[in-house]
């Protein structure tokens, strides 16, 4: 009766024989192609021959033919061959930014050297519960996701066995803190700051603050906001056709493709809002409503730092309390305040 046929990944009975100053340990072993061949290792004793024979046979590549990630494969190699795959497929460059910086700060400076056969569930999680404690669980979670994707990788190349992440204890949260919306005094305040704030109004935060109020959108969306965007007559702006990203080498541009954070809408625009924007079209010299401050005119669309003002700033730090702490407004203007504000629930308006 023949022998029964080895499995696929399976070695033989180990025979050992003595060589000159040494042993030689030999077994058959099946590889993943379906060859069986003879494996060999030498070492000064038996006990060590059989020890090497064993981790040769442990570490028997099983790559698929061309690949490069095999189990002794630094996972330094395999984050890297990752990465080369996912910029592949189009990405956002926010994603994109967030995968690389978790790759250099918390996966190849604590995993790099290992192995891919090292690379076991209880490593994988112990290294997930130190993120966790160190950076929190946002980032924790951002690892999880980008050495699943790792895994997953190896696994399709034959490299492990299994994807470790998967079996690792899941990451909880125990934070309470739920999001709430600013009370009208805290936009009041808000607002005046911004308005007494040279810095602020150098980089044009008034104007666009006041937008995200009126609108609620983020700040990426409303940085992208065009003039063919808006319609003064109508008193609404139709958003969601992209938003604002920035690529390391590249900067800032706006991206139109699809995004769960796109959402195309037609937006009614409070009559401040209108008046605010009527008053920067007015001065616009750029197809953006709100373009980044290096890129607006000489004149900018809000007063400059050291354009004089009505009255000194407030002795105290903090928002002003009064009127006469507001910066005034650009001579092309309407008499009426550059930044009218919401209305309030007394219904008085609260100036910047």
């Amino acid at each position: 009766m023949a022998r029964p046929q080895l499995s696929v990944g399976t070695a033989g009975r180990i025979r050992t024989h003595k060589i000159g100053n040494g042993y030689r340990a030999i077994a058959l072993y099946r590889d993943y192609d379906g060859g069986t061949r003879q494996v060999e290792r030498k070492g000064r004793t038996k006990g060590a021959a059989e020890r090497a024979l064993a981790e040769a046979i442990r570490d028997r590549s099983r790559a698929v033919p061309g690949t490069t990630l095999t189990p002794t494969t630094k996972v330094a190699v395999l984050a890297e061959a990752w990465w080369t795959e996912i910029n592949t497929v189009e990405r956002s460059p926010g994603t994109l930014r967030l995968y690389r910086d978790r790759l250099d700060r918390q996966i190849i400076p604590a995993l790099g050297k290992l192995r891919l056969a090292e690379l076991t569930v209880g490593t994988v999680d112990r290294h997930l519960r130190a993120v966790t404690d160190t950076n929190g669980i946002g980032v924790a979670k951002a690892v999880r996701s980008v050495l699943s994707g790792m895994c997953r990788l190896a696994c399709t190349h034959d490299a492990i066995d299994r994807n470790p992440v998967r079996d690792a204890n899941p990451l909880h949260t125990t934070s309470t803190r739920t999001p709430r919306s600013l009370i009208p005094a805290e936009v009041a305040d808000l607002r005046a700051f911004l308005a007494d704030d040279p810095k602020a109004i150098t980089r044009d935060l008034p104007d666009l603050v006041d937008m995200m109020l009126a609108t609620g959108l983020r700040i990426g969306e409303t940085a992208a906001l065009q003039w063919t965007d808006i319609d003064l007559t109508a008193g609404t702006a139709h958003v969601g056709g992209g938003i604002v990203v920035r690529t390391p080498g590249k900067g800032l541009s706006i991206r139109t493709s699809d995004s769960s954070k796109l959402t195309a809408r037609t937006l009614a625009l409070p009559t401040w809002a209108t008046r605010m924007l009527t008053r920067r079209q007015a001065d616009a010299t750029n197809d953006l409503v709100f373009p980044p401050p290096k890129a607006t005119s000489a004149t900018p669309p809000t007063p400059a730092p050291t354009s004089k003002k009505p009255s000194p700033p407030p002795a105290t730090p903090g928002p002003p309390a009064t009127p006469s702490a507001a910066p005034s407004p650009p001579s092309s203007t309407p008499p009426a305040t550059p930044h009218e504000p919401p209305p309030t629930n007394s219904g008085t308006p609260n100036h910047p």
